[in-house]
């Protein structure tokens, strides 16, 4: 519990499950222990929406691995597979922020952990039945959608811990570690499940894929942090609040606006997280030629963009703070637009590859160093805006406040307090609609109504291409250009949005 010692100080009292009085603002009561508090629920949130984020994408890479265990599924039909997770953990985010105000941070957590042994478990049953038709995989890959939510649910209740100056590298960090999660399970689950792996240092095991081990292992890390929440975190009254008063953001437009940008920025880590995969399969590899195939083995890099994308999210942060969110999320954009362009000029160069002869792949492979380096720009870019536009978020709001009255009065006070609980459910939305992106890329990538694949990642590499210039032209006139800053902002800190 967190009582008030003499004058304004506060000291906290271990043991304590829910604490009634939270009051992080307050920098006496920051440093006489709420500071330890907040990192130890930090950790625990991390580590929760880690798993969250491994398991939402754990279909990125394990849908690579069906054609060899037997399952007969076109390049389209394993772009759905990829999709639904993503679909599902976008629209379950609104209700998992919600989640935390009305169950409490830590209530929440171990239930969102333990929800985590549906998709792992039919997982581990399923991929070991070939004989499972299209549909029940979908279903099944669906479930994966409730590590996604995970992320909506963790980043409202940090939001409330930390003082408004900290937010932009607590926020990062949390959101970094649950990111991190994706480049993970794309690094080691090849080499879990007995495919080639670690930039080739890894190879194949004779006994062939055994996808279900990695489903095992991560149904035990889900029961890891299930009892670490309970044991170690907290829940805060503070954080009480309904949805009906959460909702009451929709009628902000500022709700929207950022909203449109999150898709531009986590849409496009979180879709092309999930496609890269097959992305690398379908433009540069082979089945024939060699023993089990010929040219650029997917295994090997495809968790380099999750990975740049999760490191870069911070530093986003980190730049926010410093330089403002509005700035950095604009030259986010910039640089996703020219990384866009150059994954577009290097597929153009690739000869279009129908799966069956070699030499294509060996030619294509030339060109595979110009795609990822051009994927990674997109990745880094993305990440830098991830961490940004989240910045963005509190400081909007908690500068509404501000503006709307007086320094030192009970008003202020009651209105940053208010301006939290907004920004966790702008977080919430933005987040859900955010994540639409992870499903739109990939069912992008593998329209049906396109015959050719190699024609169909073309045109959605040129739609998205035309997305971020939309965002940046968004971000410049709501939230840098000269006149919003001079008429709406009283002072150049606060214009650091």
């Amino acid at each position: 519990m967190v009582s008030k010692a003499a004058g304004t100080e506060s000291t906290y009292s271990p043991g304590g499950v829910t604490i009634p009085d939270w009051r992080p603002e307050e920098p006496a009561f920051w440093e006489a222990g709420a500071s330890r508090v907040a990192r130890r629920n930090l950790g625990w949130s991390i580590f929760a929406e880690h798993l969250g984020f491994s398991v939402w994408l754990m279909w990125s890479v394990s849908s690579a691995y069906l054609l060899s265990m037997g399952f007969d599924f076109t390049p389209q039909e394993l772009f759905l597979i990829v999709a639904a997770p993503n679909l599902v953990g976008s629209l379950i985010r609104l209700p998992y922020t919600f989640a935390v105000p009305r169950f409490g941070g830590r209530n929440w957590t171990v239930v969102s952990a333990l929800m985590l042994l549906v998709p792992t478990l039919l997982f581990a049953v399923f991929v070991q039945r070939p004989e499972t038709p299209l549909w029940v995989f979908v279903l099944i890959a669906a479930t994966a959608g409730l590590g996604g939510g995970n992320f909506a649910s963790s980043m409202a209740n940090i939001n409330f811990f930390y003082p408004a100056s900290k937010k932009g590298a607590a926020l990062g960090l949390n959101a970094a570690g649950g990111n991190l999660g994706v480049a993970i399970i794309q690094f080691f689950l090849p080499v879990v499940v007995g495919g080639a792996g670690i930039f080739g240092m890894v190879t194949a095991s004779d006994g062939g894929i055994h996808l279900e081990r990695a489903a095992y292992v991560y149904a035990v890390l889900a029961l890891v942090a299930a009892a670490g929440a309970w044991l170690f975190m907290n829940n805060l009254t503070t954080a009480s609040v309904s949805p009906r008063q959460s909702l009451a953001v929709v009628r902000d437009k500022h709700t929207w606006v950022m909203s449109l940008l999150y898709i531009g920025t986590f849409g496009s880590f979180i879709g092309y997280s999930a496609a890269m995969p097959l992305l690398i399969k379908t433009n540069f590899w082979v089945p024939a030629g060699g023993p089990t195939g010929t040219g650029i083995h997917f295994a090997y890099y495809a968790f380099l963009g999750a990975l740049v994308g999760s490191v870069a999210r911070p530093f986003g942060g980190w730049l926010a703070d410093n330089y403002g969110g509005a700035r950095v999320t604009m030259w986010s954009f910039v640089g996703m637009g020219i990384g866009t362009a150059a994954v577009l000029w290097t597929l153009s160069q690739l000869t279009p590859n129908p799966g069956q002869e070699p030499g294509i792949a060996q030619d294509n492979q030339a060109w595979f160093a110009w795609f990822l380096a051009s994927f990674l720009i997109i990745f880094a870019a993305s990440g830098i805006g991830n961490g940004s536009t989240y910045r963005m978020i509190p400081l909007i709001w908690a500068r509404q406040a501000r503006t709307s009255t007086a320094d030192g009065s009970p008003e202020r006070t009651a209105a940053l307090q208010q301006s939290t609980r907004n920004a966790s459910a702008v977080i919430g939305i933005a987040g859900a609609v955010g994540a639409m992106g992870g499903f739109l890329i990939p069912m992008s990538f593998g329209a049906p109504w396109v015959d050719d694949p190699a024609s169909a990642i073309r045109g959605a590499f040129a739609v998205f291409g035309g997305y971020y210039v939309v965002c940046l032209a968004i971000t410049w006139f709501v939230y840098t250009r000269r006149s919003f800053l001079v008429s709406r902002l009283p002072s150049l800190a606060e214009a650091r949005i």
